[in-house]
């Protein structure tokens, strides 16, 4: 896991023919958790931003959290304990402000 700058909300990087980043965008949409899908053969600058999160490899899928952390080919029970890592923090911050 590495750390990029922080993203508005779950940012997955992908392919269009990448069958474990299709079947992780219909879990999570499955489970109605909001995230957004660069495709990085279409959009400038996603794959360099894949390679730079991965050593210079153009893998997929990569995901992109809140607080900047990022997971590459994860299991979805990777990422919901993630994302419920990431809430709790930001709940603790917003309660120390």
């Amino acid at each position: 896991m590495t750390t990029a700058p922080p993203a508005e909300a779950l940012i997955i990087y992908g392919t269009s023919w990448c069958g474990p980043c299709r079947t992780l965008k219909r879990l999570l949409a499955e489970r109605d958790i909001a995230f957004s899908y660069v495709d990085i053969e279409h959009t400038p600058d996603a794959a360099e931003i894949v390679m730079k999160i991965n050593g210079g490899n153009q893998t997929v899928p990569t995901l992109l959290f809140p607080d900047g952390s990022t997971l590459t080919n994860p299991r979805l029970s990777d990422v919901t304990a993630k994302l419920k890592l990431v809430s709790t923090q930001a709940l603790k911050k917003a309660s120390t402000n």
